[in-house]
């Protein structure tokens, strides 16, 4: 009977989820435990180039074989220990020699545009490895991307540098059952036999585990075969096949002797915090990300940066080059969602609308920040006083009356729409409404010519305002974000900044904030009427 053995890369690929910033005394928790649970294969991390990364500690991307060396339980002869080199992001001619006391396997990744233009180069990282004393295994990044006669090749050269193992992969979650047994049938009949198979899936079609289980049968004894899995089934978008499922499986199965109680030890003890505080699993974008064959980190940025709904997202996937969506080029995706997002319309009477009921008066803005709550007796004066006219941003306020309803989000409208007048709402031409009665106006002219939060919704309401003319401005629920902290009115805005930090997001609103200000100077008259962190000074 062949050997199955199980590959576990949480601290790898699992990894990714937060750019490896795992703390040491969790890396060596998780090793530690695999190693006692019997698994038989452990993933420490990536090598990485030193001028890529600077390793000071708490982290999986590794410059040197030596720095994982206080990761390996010293007395586990049984796991094998390996790390992952993506060609062009390490430089193999400063591997060291495998002297034992580190890990002894290395994995080589390499996309199939290197494999085409650069096989000779390749060769020449793997063959190093394997000169240094390392069990080589080599990952063809997106099997899918080859054609047959292309994975013959690939297969043909593959055997002639002889690794430990060949890997199947399905980097973007893109296959069904029958891809799985047309891939590996065509491998194991051409790869030489004392190769092993490692299958690695990613989890979007919901379909890894049983991937696991026909790899099984398909090898039915006669191959040695690997699985790549991460606890909890940890990683990028859907994430990865569960090792405590295929363990289980095994377990039951193929009367192994993984112990199952150390597996979920580690998943209670070190990927429960870590769960409270990124999100993984099945999702409709993951989804997606599986039928265009796209990068997972396109579909999170769509979603975390745009909180798109799912058929915006799969529109904007669509129209991305199909070799594009392979990578992540996040300013390739912003042109690209911000020309879907123009969607001309003819706002011309909607402006005149507006003008001819705010020009030369106040109006006040409502934001979703909390302070709306604490202040409102004081905005109620406010309002009172001026005669002014309210408009809310992307939420229905029903503490505080309004006039007007501005919506620049696809589901924040959809959740209000059939709550509200249609004639008090004012909704930008990315939001592809069909209702008749609303204000249309056109997205382009509103957003900010530069900046990653370029499309603020309080911005453009700003810029809106300003272009009808109105005389002041008073601004209310402008907070900001801060730490540990439930920053809006409710809890339909998400608690979080996004692919920036807090930080980071609150610099870039004040800029624009800055910008609009210089902008309006000598126009019209900004005035906050909460505290906010974007301009204290100016709280009445």
């Amino acid at each position: 009977m062949k050997n199955v053995r199980i590959l576990d890369c949480t601290l790898r690929d699992g990894g990714r989820i937060l750019n490896c910033k795992f703390e040491d005394r969790t890396i060596r928790g998780i090793t530690g435990r695999l190693s006692n649970a019997g698994i038989d294969i452990v993933e420490i991390g990536f090598l990485r180039d030193d001028k890529l990364v600077s390793y000071e500690g708490d982290s999986t991307f590794f410059t040197s074989v030596m720095q994982m060396t206080d990761f390996i339980p010293q007395n586990d002869k049984k796991t094998l220990y390996v790390a992952f080199a993506d060609y062009k992001m390490y430089d193999f001619d400063k591997l060291e020699r495998c002297d034992g006391s580190s890990i002894t396997g290395i994995r080589v990744g390499f996309t199939k545009k290197q494999f085409d233009m650069e096989w000779e180069q390749i060769q020449t990282a793997l063959q190093t490895v394997k000169e240094k004393g390392y069990f080589l295994f080599v990952q063809g990044v997106n099997s899918l991307a080859y054609k047959d006669r292309e994975l013959l090749e690939l297969i043909e050269r593959i055997n002639k540098v002889k690794p430990y193992s060949f890997g199947i992969v399905d980097t973007y979650g893109s296959m069904y059952l029958d891809d799985l047994r047309h891939y590996y049938n065509l491998v194991n009949y051409n790869l030489d036999e004392d190769i092993c198979i490692d299958v690695h899936s990613h989890n979007n079609f919901q379909s890894s585990f049983a991937f696991a289980q026909e790899v099984i049968t398909l090898a039915n004894g006669e191959r040695n075969i690997i699985l790549d899995a991460t606890l909890d089934g940890m990683g990028k978008c859907a994430g990865n096949l569960n090792t405590e499922l295929i363990a289980d499986y095994l377990i039951r199965k193929e009367e192994k002797d993984y112990d199952l109680d150390q597996i979920l030890d580690i998943i209670d003890i070190y990927l429960l915090p870590i769960k409270n505080k990124y999100t993984w699993g099945y999702s409709i974008p993951a989804f997606m990300a599986g039928i265009y064959k796209s990068h997972p980190n396109n579909v999170i940025y769509l979603t975390e940066k745009y909180r798109l709904k799912s058929k915006d997202i799969r529109h904007i996937l669509f129209g991305i080059d199909d070799q594009l969506r392979q990578t992540y080029d996040y300013d390739n995706i912003q042109r690209i969602y911000k020309k879907y997002s123009q969607n001309y319309v003819d706002d011309s009477e909607g402006i005149r609308k507006l003008q001819r009921i705010m020009e030369g008066k106040t109006a006040v803005v409502l934001a979703p920040g909390k302070s709306l709550i604490d202040y409102r007796e004081r905005i109620l004066e406010y309002i009172q006083s001026e005669d002014a006219s309210v408009v809310s941003v992307n939420f229905i306020p029903d503490f505080l009356p309004c006039d007007f309803y501005f919506f620049t989000n696809t589901l924040y409208w959809e959740k209000a729409c059939e709550e509200v007048d249609l004639k008090k709402c004012i909704v930008t031409s990315n939001i592809h409404a069909g209702q008749n009665g609303i204000i249309p106006i056109n997205y382009i002219s509103l957003i900010a010519d530069w900046g990653k939060l370029f499309d603020n919704s309080t911005i453009m309401l700003l810029n809106l305002l300003k272009k009808v003319m109105v005389k002041k401005i008073g601004i209310a629920g402008f907070d900001g974000l801060t730490e540990n902290h439930k920053n809006y009115v409710n809890e339909g805005f998400p608690d979080f900044a996004n692919e920036l930090t807090i930080e980071e997001s609150n610099k870039e609103v004040g800029k624009l904030y800055k910008e609009f200000r210089n902008k309006a100077k000598g126009k019209l008259k900004v005035e906050l009427l909460t505290p906010s962190i974007y301009e204290r000074k100016e709280r009445v």
